[in-house]
């Protein structure tokens, strides 16, 4: 019974994890790139979130509007951190919009992309 309830949420959890979509977008003179995530980010799903940011792109601005998504645990922060401190690193300007309660309340807790020493940190 063990197994079959492990394999279930082994299941469940690779469904959920695909259904993650960012879209991206431009200003006008294109040095504002938007990013919006909808859906689930969370250990199944980091992968493939740090993976849909382009960060090779030189741009000014980067807006990532999380409005209609929900990051549900320390692997979320980890790829949450690790996009926004890859676009400081580059050079970009970073804006994070829309974050619901939950999910701020981890990024308080957890992330470490506002720290002192953060980028020091991704890099270890």
């Amino acid at each position: 019974m063990f197994v079959g309830v492990l394999l279930s949420g082994l299941f469940f959890a690779h469904t959920v994890g695909r259904v993650l979509r960012i879209d991206r977008s431009s200003d006008a003179a294109g040095s504002v790139r938007r990013y919006t995530v909808v859906g689930q980010v969370f250990f199944a799903s980091a992968e493939t979130f740090v993976a849909a940011f382009d960060f090779k792109e030189v741009i000014r601005k980067v807006s990532i509007d999380v409005g209609r998504a929900h990051f549900w645990d320390i692997t979320a922060i980890s790829a949450f951190d690790k996009v926004v401190l890859k676009f400081r690193r580059e050079g970009a300007e970073v804006e994070v919009v829309g974050l619901n309660e939950a999910s701020a309340t981890l990024v308080d807790r957890f992330a470490i992309h506002d720290k002192p020493g953060a980028v020091e940190q991704l890099m270890h």
